[in-house]
């Protein structure tokens, strides 16, 4: 975590929100703000982000790598240009390692899927793909605390193939640690798929030394970093990971767009999950050969203007700059998490203070359903998030069906974490549930 003297300032906050028309504006209940603190789910957009797509759809907007027109050279040299942008974001080594999906879920399942056609009998004719191989004897690891974008992709591989899926149980507190993927990893491990943070604990998981552990098994890695690239500076490359998937719009880009990052040997022997236009060198009506990495996993017409903006999103959270946009939310999470443990009667989840921890707490209220919380909550206008958030087996593991989270990004100000915390203290007195220490 970079050194909390090079946070961004309240200043520089407040004028970074002025550069977002939903704060510039906000929504209002009864005369006050909304205090919008549900970017895990989706963030706000700056003006920026939205001038790019707008731009491009008033001023370039044309089909890309289709055709020799200048509309079809400007509208394809601002979609690569994008996926340049992107690749130099997350420590790609080459903007070929940038395949475009419709979200992180889309991404996850084109390597499942691109891995359940290399074990369908002919990998589709790409060459290397027997690396993929799978079958009894053959495990596929997770944690008990995916988001289901990245258990159900691997629970129906496992089906398909006849590998066995096991997973990392977590402990009291929803978590597991190097320790427990060490024990599970073994010799039959084949693919190791988890959160680089995750959507509910905030736990901040060790890749580096993760996929170093998978390395000496043989194992692939896949990294869910839809909570981590919005929030921490993240080189992929670095980290050693094989595949990792992540949103536009959970950074401050448009909906309808995610990435899928690989490694170029590991993308070049993945068959395509989706066939089509556009992602072939030579069809027959009884074959098709296919185009190399990324170009092969983009079937179809692509959402250029979200790629654009995906782009001007990135370029807005590099001029900010990461390092200092994480330690601004450093600082909101320890003023959060503080908050959390000194209210009796309110369980946090995941790591018990702000190490290890990133962007999001949630928590259960003692005698209260999550959704009542989340109704007393958005009547006093603070966003947040309820229910099980796609994690329904850590919740269960947990002891409960749903839990309240309130996430922070670079916008957030101290005022909307404590008008939370205020509100979680309400709530617990109007519903008479209030506790003492």
């Amino acid at each position: 975590m970079p050194a909390l003297s090079s946070a961004l300032n309240g200043a520089e906050v407040a004028e970074l929100r002025a550069a977002f028309p939903y704060f510039a504006t906000p929504p209002e209940v009864d005369g006050r703000a909304v205090a919008y603190l549900d970017a895990a789910a989706t963030s706000q957009r700056p003006a920026r982000v939205l001038d790019a797509e707008r731009s491009f759809l008033e001023h370039a907007n044309a089909a890309v790598h289709r055709g020799t027109s200048q509309a079809v050279g400007t509208a394809t040299e601002l979609f690569e240009g994008a996926r340049a942008a992107v690749a130099g974001f997350v420590g790609a080594a080459a903007p070929e390692q940038i395949v475009f999906a419709e979200n992180a879920t889309d991404a996850l399942n084109l390597v499942a899927l691109g891995i359940a056609e290399a074990n369908a009998g002919t990998g589709l004719g790409v060459d290397g793909s027997e690396r993929y191989a799978l079958g009894a004897g053959d495990e596929i690891l997770v944690t008990e605390a995916e988001h289901h974008a990245n258990l159900i992709p691997w629970q129906r591989l496992a089906k398909k193939t006849g590998a066995a899926l096991r997973y990392i149980p977590v402990d009291e507190h929803g978590l597991w640690s190097l320790d427990d993927a060490r024990a599970a990893m073994n010799s039959r491990t084949r693919i190791f798929a988890f959160a680089h943070v995750s959507n509910v604990t905030g736990y901040l998981a060790p890749v580096a030394e993760l996929t170093a552990l998978a390395r000496a098994v043989g194992a692939i890695t896949v990294l869910d970093a839809c909570q981590s690239v919005p929030h921490l500076p993240v080189d992929f490359g670095e980290l050693g990971i094989d595949f990792a998937a992540f949103s536009g719009h959970k950074m401050l880009g448009p909906n309808g767009i995610g990435v899928l990052y690989g490694r170029p040997e590991l993308l070049a022997a993945l068959p395509p999950a989706r066939t089509g236009g556009s992602i072939i060198t030579k069809v027959t009506m009884e074959d098709a050969e296919f185009l190399p990495p990324p170009m092969r996993f983009e079937a179809g017409t692509q959402p250029v203007s979200q790629v654009v903006g995906l782009g001007a999103a990135v370029a807005f959270s590099t001029e900010v700059g990461m390092e200092r946009a994480a330690a601004r939310e450093h600082e909101l999470v320890e003023r959060l998490v503080d908050g959390i443990l000194a209210a009796p009667g309110i369980r946090l989840l995941g790591p018990q203070g702000v190490d290890g921890r990133v962007a999001l707490a949630a928590v259960s209220v003692d005698g209260l359903h999550a959704h009542d919380v989340g109704q007393f909550l958005d009547q006093q206008g603070v966003l947040v998030r309820v229910g099980h958030h796609c994690a329904q087996p850590l919740h269960r593991a947990l002891g409960m069906a749903s839990s309240t989270r309130a996430s922070v990004h670079l916008t957030t100000t101290e005022e909307e974490v404590d008008r939370f915390l205020d509100a979680l203290r309400g709530a617990q007195r109007y519903f008479g549930v209030e506790a003492t220490r």
